[in-house]
């Protein structure tokens, strides 16, 4: 059922509200993946990850091997962030004179804790990510934070796209004037000059091209797939609507909703009252988005922990 929703689909990420079950059900597709011999890499990027907890092994931010043909890392953000600032400062003291070194410290300091600095860090993160699984893994399967966060960040690349074209064209202004003032200089200082505008001309085309190729494997409908997993009740069907119309907007398609613990079928007592109170607020999800496939995961009587729990849950979706 879920597994045949999403064939073909090489790139497949979970999201939808905290609670859901996301990390759950990102394994099991991530598992049954690999059971039909798809070399798998299953990545978190919720910063409370939970996959060592799954899988009952510790899962760090290098891949790790679960099974065979299944690989699993968690992204840690704020060392992303770090990482990102990292690189950011070795190449700019690279490029800028002794002098303005404080200032760029000062500077990558106060950017640490800027909007939008954990969201773009990891963008980037996920971006290397995926390229550096080409080749290497038929699937990748991220498990992502909760339903806000993970909208900004699938409408995230065409933003720092247009914000990278926006670097260029100023840099070639900047060039153009540096070459006309050039001519009362010396020719060591203009030859300098001109290395490092072709390193920053360099950093950011590189930059643009992978955001640029982040942005056409998010919106390929036939390579990339969004799952977004609810439970039945009024909040959760409330926020599937609203990151669904984000999705769509950032043209990122959705072909299966996945409502876990549902209350089983043929229950009498409490269950059949909570399937009953179920029933008007997936009629409502079904009303809204009648064109996309919908599974429903019933409420388990045990714990999903191991991987033999999820190998078990992977062959009943």
């Amino acid at each position: 059922m879920l597994l045949e929703a999403l064939s073909g689909r090489n790139l497949i990420f979970l999201g939808g509200k905290g609670g859901t079950g996301k990390t759950t059900i990102a394994s099991a597709i991530a598992a049954g993946s690999a059971r039909q011999g798809r070399s798998t890499l299953l990545v978190s990027t919720d910063p409370a990850h939970n996959l060592g907890h799954i899988f009952d092994r510790k899962v760090g931010p290098a891949p790790v091997r679960i099974a065979s043909d299944l690989d699993a890392m968690e992204l840690d953000p704020d060392a992303t962030v770090e990482t990102h600032l990292s690189k950011t400062k070795d190449f700019l003291r690279r490029l800028m004179p002794e002098r303005l070194r404080g200032a760029i410290n000062d500077h990558l300091a106060a950017s640490r804790n800027a909007p939008g600095m954990v969201e773009a860090a990891l963008l980037e993160a996920i971006a290397d990510t995926i390229a550096e699984a080409a080749g290497r893994y038929d699937r990748v399967i991220f498990d992502t934070a909760p339903s806000g966060h993970t909208a900004r960040l699938m409408e995230l690349p065409e933003t720092i796209a247009a914000w990278t074209e926006g670097l260029i064209a100023n840099r070639e202004r900047s060039e153009s004037f540096a070459k006309a003032a050039a001519v009362i200089g010396s020719e060591p200082t203009q030859t300098r000059t001109d290395e490092r505008n072709q390193q920053i001309r360099h950093v950011l085309y590189r930059r643009r091209q992978r955001f640029a190729d982040l942005r056409t494997a998010l919106t390929d409908k036939n390579r990339t797939a969004f799952v977004i997993a609810l439970a039945a009740e009024r909040l959760p069907v409330m926020e599937t609507l609203e990151l669904h119309a984000q999705l769509t907007r950032a043209g990122v398609d959705v072909p299966v909703l996945v409502v876990n613990k549902r209350a089983p079928e043929g229950e009498s007592g409490f269950m059949a009252r909570l399937r009953e109170r179920e029933a008007p607020h997936l009629a409502a999800l079904d009303q809204a988005l009648p064109h996309i496939k919908r599974v429903d995961i019933p409420l388990q009587p045990d714990e999903i922990t191991g991987l033999a729990a999820i190998e078990a849950l992977a062959m009943r979706i």
